[in-house]
């Protein structure tokens, strides 16, 4: 009976999503914008700067082929071109009205776009940013409930697509075909699972040394101020489960769902991250510009929490960790988008390398694109 009421609870709330979204926040001024970055905090040598501004809600980020960083968005439905160099930087909107395409990638001269429930592929897009090709449907197996239905995309080495299909409720029973992560063969249009009981995963990155898959992981709320925590996850074998709904944080049973099933037959985090952080965009550093010692860092933007009473996340962090999965440190890198108690002057979303080394920052409060380079 539980399983029951809990799907048509569901079904009620995803046909109430799909007929309302909530307006995009209005990206931050320029004037203000500088005024918030001096407030930033990083390792000494490190600075930071304002790459693009007046991309309201902007998310996943992406570089064409030729030079164009193209930006995802949740509220706004649309993506974005940030086209030319310092001093004479621009943004477009060239895709507009989709459902939440949060999540995008590029690769050989296409565009890849989630849209909730289908997956897009726009050819040959950046001699074409005045007039988009119309899009060709890549996958629509996918649920159209916005709750958990936004994207983040990302490639593997054989260039299969890799995307989390989340949970549509805080904590329930997942309807089949949900809180999983999937992996698309874009030469055949199959799919299949490669981790299941994952709540919600909006960023991951394949690790350049082993070539596995890495995530974070939203957990759910309303158990407290400081539980469960939110993770970083790592594939070490497809298919296995990561405790969702049964087990929080690799050490927690649910106090509802756990079902008489026990931690231990999860696979368990590389690393809890803590509790109402949530994790997003995530990569691995490869470039040269950091110092050596910052070679195969992660790197996890936090957006922070909007429901603990005092706030946590709102920063970027760095994770030092093994090609096997052993966690090794955490540092914060990037800190001062949270100021106070509960007042934020940006959320960070998603990281992005550049092609110099330094590293881009995506951030939906302000509607902005950020620089973090290192220089001694």
């Amino acid at each position: 009976m539980r399983r029951r009421e809990s799907v048509l609870a569901l079904a009620a709330f995803a046909a109430l999503a799909l007929s309302s979204a909530a307006p995009a926040r209005e990206a931050t001024p320029m004037p203000q914008l500088l005024e918030n970055l001096k407030k930033i905090k990083l390792p000494p040598g490190f600075s930071i700067s304002l790459y693009a501004a007046g991309l309201p809600s902007a998310r996943q980020m992406a570089w064409g082929d030729k030079g164009v960083l193209f930006v995802g968005s949740m509220d706004a439905g649309a993506v974005y071109a940030v086209t030319g160099r310092d001093g004479g930087r621009s943004v477009r909107t060239v895709l507009k009205d989709l459902a939440m395409p949060t999540g995008l990638v590029f690769r050989d001269g296409a565009l890849y776009v989630a849209a909730v429930n289908r997956i897009l592929r726009y050819d040959g897009v950046e001699d074409r940013l005045d007039a988009m090709p119309a899009p060709k449907i890549v996958y629509d197996d996918l649920p159209a409930s916005r709750h958990h239905g936004w994207k983040y995309l990302a490639f593997d080495r054989e260039g299969r697509l890799i995307f989390g299909v989340g949970a549509p409720c805080n904590i329930c029973d997942p309807p089949k075909g949900t809180a999983e992560v999937r992996r698309l063969d874009l030469k055949t249009g199959r799919a299949e699972t490669v981790a299941r009981g994952v709540r919600n995963t909006v960023g991951g990155d394949v690790d350049p040394r082993s070539g596995r898959f890495w995530f974070t992981e939203n957990a759910r709320d309303w158990m407290g101020d400081d539980m469960p925590a939110d993770k970083l996850n790592m594939i070490a074998k497809e298919g296995a489960e990561y405790g969702f709904p049964y087990c929080h944080q690799g050490d927690t049973p649910d106090p509802k769902f756990s079902a008489g099933r026990a931690c231990g037959e999860f696979a368990p985090p590389v690393t809890n991250l803590g509790a109402h952080v949530a994790p997003l965009g995530m990569k691995f550093y490869t470039r040269a510009q950091f110092p050596p010692d910052y070679r195969n860092s992660i790197f996890i933007a936090e957006h922070g929490s909007w429901n603990r009473s005092v706030y946590s996340g709102g920063r970027i962090v760095r994770i030092v960790a093994s090609a096997d999965g052993r966690f090794e440190k955490e540092e914060v890198f990037a800190a001062g988008f949270l100021q106070g108690a509960r007042s934020y002057i940006g959320r960070p979303v998603d990281i992005l390398p550049d092609r110099d080394g330094s590293i881009l920052v995506s951030d939906d409060y302000a509607g902005a694109i950020y620089r973090i380079s290192y220089g001694k």
